[in-house]
């Protein structure tokens, strides 16, 4: 006999249950009946918590961002750290980005009332917040840059491009793309600030 789950290890079955199924059968597809059933719980556990299917999916996006966390380098060399961050996402997010990408493009858009630069907000806008903010720290520790003389859009830029790239070919760049976004647009921008 199966012990009843309850609180965080219940919360936790029923998201993993939610991207199984995203990355199995899609948005369109995903109900919140099959999401229990994959959870081996009930509809009505899952709707004491999310009052509906979209409420649900975006709970899972955000509940796998925050299970899959990214490191950060710190070589102690700033470009050379961005080359690394920048790889490193470019090989971890693709398939995260898909799936968010095709939820919002087969109904997730539409049902939660939301706009497309809010669904991106909620969904995919900060996963690299952090990741830029502690490269460009390690940067500032080393008196390679002064962060507050550089506009933020600047700071952002290659993660964004990155973003970007990710989300048009759902899949990893070339590291010569990686390369060209650090060595050729974000680095000759930068030597205008310092």
């Amino acid at each position: 006999m199966q012990r009843r789950r309850h609180g965080e290890q219940l919360r936790s079955a029923i998201l993993g249950a939610g991207w199984d199924e995203l990355v199995e059968v899609g948005y369109a597809r995903l109900t919140m009946g099959s999401v229990a059933v994959r959870a081996r719980t009930s509809e009505p556990v899952l709707y004491r918590r999310w009052s509906n299917k979209d409420q649900l999916v975006l709970a899972v996006l955000d509940h796998y961002r925050n299970t899959h966390p990214i490191a950060v380098p710190d070589t102690g060399d700033l470009r050379d750290d961005l080359l690394e961050q920048l790889t490193i996402l470019s090989e971890s997010l693709p398939g995260f980005f898909a799936i968010a990408a095709a939820a919002a493009f087969s109904g997730l858009l539409a049902d939660t009332g939301l706009s497309p630069a809010q669904i991106r907000e909620q969904v995919i806008s900060d996963d690299l917040a952090p990741h830029r903010r502690a490269i460009y720290q390690h940067a500032s520790a080393r008196g390679e840059i002064d962060p507050d003389r550089i506009p933020p859009p600047v700071l952002a830029m290659p993660f964004d491009l990155v973003r970007h790239d990710m989300l048009m070919d759902l899949g990893p760049l070339e590291p010569e793309r990686i390369r060209s976004i650090v060595d050729e647009l974000f680095l000759p921008l930068l030597r205008a600030y310092q």
